[in-house]
């Protein structure tokens, strides 16, 4: 009787000790964290893309804090928002993105955000008032690309892709473009700090440029030089904004004589499918670019948006294109249909941002956030918050709520039918 209890003992304790290694093992690999590179990250629509700066205020002298940062990173998270975009690492922004990030983890092992790190080029005498010499690049560009790359190096389980360049090649990017040349050279320096083992091997390196600086456009910009670069690169990163195109290129928005007599709501519906539609033309023309090359690589947005306010030419006086009800259409259509095809869209913008045109609070660079600099949340994402995903959220201390009171019939009050194609205007939508 006692042996029998002795073995009963024993094997009681024995279970007791795998349970407690198997407990161990869980937790182990609960806190193990994930090892996703940028070629897992990018095409899956689990992973949704932003790009993000967290500016408060109308100077970037004032640099947001952790606190405020670590804020918006809980905010986007909750959207499902998994990867963001920055532009350069000349000033802290950046570098505190990434602390805050890595804050966030430490307090949370399941906390997941990745980043797409800016490099900014540009050329010499750029923003500055002497002419810009577009045929040779900026000192200031060899120091950008060593503080990215040191940070690449500090962050590698949240850095996943560096970005030479923010619109840095196409010609109307007057105060500071550079020739493609300069990118390749950036783009190669990196790519062989790769091969050396001095960057991390699976960090992808691209530039991210309007559609038209990758081949897509003008045949200017089909240099031998553009060739070498769409071949240096990991992956494409092209722009594409209809909203700018319908002052620009306002063809596709115009309502055609067939539309005319249609709801008002269903004009303007279907000239946000022709601006989608606007920028899979413009997708499909750097992809047959590529394939006249002969390369085979992934194409994805590194920017696309549409402003909310604007009192210049995408306001009421000019293409009318400008609302919280267009932005929400877009945004809709533009991740339904990039998630469908296993396109990364680094949607543009995630908060409201008024130092890019200080002097004009209307002015529309102010206002591609989905949204406002006090946490208001605009149309696109109103039915996230009646989610309740934002519950116990703040930004600047205010608490998520949407914009208009949610009342759709006073959104609509202010929302404009883009010009008939005829040259008639109808004034707004009853």
């Amino acid at each position: 009787m006692n042996l029998k209890l002795n073995n009963i003992a024993i094997l009681f304790i024995l279970v007791f000790i795998m349970s407690c290694n198997t407990n161990k093992k869980d937790n182990q690999l609960k806190q193990t964290p994930k090892n996703v590179t940028a070629k897992d990250i990018l095409g899956d629509s689990s992973y949704l893309a932003i790009s993000y700066g967290g500016y408060r205020l109308k100077s970037r002298d004032s640099q947001p804090t952790i606190p405020q940062l670590k804020n918006d990173m809980l905010i986007l998270s909750a959207m499902g928002i998994r990867v963001l975009r920055t532009y350069n690492v000349q000033l802290d922004h950046a570098k505190n993105v990434l602390k805050a990030i890595r804050e966030l983890k430490s307090e949370n092992p399941d906390f997941e955000m990745y980043v797409m790190l800016g490099a900014w080029i540009d050329c010499l005498n750029a923003w500055t008032d002497q002419v810009p010499n577009h045929n040779v690049e900026s000192a200031q560009n060899e120091g950008e690309i060593a503080r990215a790359v040191a940070l690449a190096n500090e962050y590698p389980e949240i850095v996943k892709i560096i970005a030479v360049g923010n619109e840095a090649m196409v010609k109307w990017a007057t105060s500071y473009y550079v020739e493609p040349w300069v990118i390749l050279k950036w783009v190669n320096h990196l790519q062989e700090l790769k091969k050396r083992g001095d960057l991390p091997n699976d960090l992808w390196i691209t530039s991210s440029d309007d559609f038209s600086s990758w081949g897509g456009g003008d045949s200017l910009y089909h240099t031998e030089d553009l060739e070498k670069l769409v071949k240096a690169v990991d992956y494409v990163s092209m722009h594409t904004y209809p909203y700018h195109n319908t002052h620009y290129n306002p063809q596709f928005w115009k309502v055609p004589a067939e539309d005319v007599d249609k709801p008002e709501l269903d004009q303007i519906n279907n000239a946000m499918k022709r601006a989608i539609d606007f920028s899979k033309a413009q997708y499909d023309s750097v992809s047959n670019y590529m394939a006249s090359l002969g390369v085979v690589k992934p194409i994805h947005i590194g920017e696309t948006g549409w402003a909310t306010v604007s009192k210049g030419l995408y306001g009421p006086n000019g293409s009318r294109a400008t609302d919280e009800y267009k932005q929400g259409l877009y945004y809709k259509m533009m991740r339904e249909w990039t998630n469908l095809n296993g396109i990364s869209c680094f949607y543009f913008e995630a908060f409201n941002e008024q130092w890019k045109d200080a002097q004009h609070p209307n002015g529309s660079e102010n206002h591609f956030g989905l949204f406002k600099i006090d946490g208001s949340a605009k149309y696109p994402i109103w039915d996230l918050v009646d989610q309740g995903i934002f519950e116990g959220l703040t930004r600047n201390g205010n608490a998520i709520r949407k914009t208009y009171n949610g009342d759709l019939d006073a959104l609509l009050l202010e929302v404009l039918v883009p010009p008939r194609a005829d040259g008639a205007l109808i004034h707004s939508v009853n």
